[in-house]
């Protein structure tokens, strides 16, 4: 695993996402950065990305948002209306997320992403 590439799914506003892109620079690991609000995952990737974390598609919302509060506050969805939520809505998607392989990790804290880099 120590030659395969990260993928990094990164929104440069947040100081966990860019500590988490510090240490992977840091470690000299090839990276592919994602902002990942301007090129937001497909509901499939989203899939993807879920499974290698081990995660529910619930369990990757952040909360806190206002898109959050103002439509899904409150409410009930199954799996797959979460998936159309962060699809449709990417600010919703916690992170960064961090790929290596069929691995995932989600970087909070960003030390999380050194389980990747070993």
């Amino acid at each position: 695993m120590s030659d395969m590439p990260l993928r990094i799914y990164h929104n440069k506003r947040c100081s966990k996402s860019r500590a988490a892109c510090q240490l992977i620079a840091e470690s000299g690991v090839p990276a592919e950065i994602i902002d990942y609000l301007t090129i937001p995952p497909s509901r499939e990737e989203l899939r993807a990305l879920l499974s290698k974390l081990g995660m529910q598609a619930h369990e990757l919302v952040r909360r806190g948002e206002s898109v959050f509060r103002e439509y899904y506050a409150g409410r009930s969805l199954s799996n797959e209306e979460w998936l159309d939520a962060l699809a449709a809505h990417p600010i919703l998607i916690e992170r960064p997320i961090v790929v290596r392989g069929d691995r995932a990790v989600l970087g909070r804290p960003p030390e999380k992403v050194l389980e990747l880099l070993a």
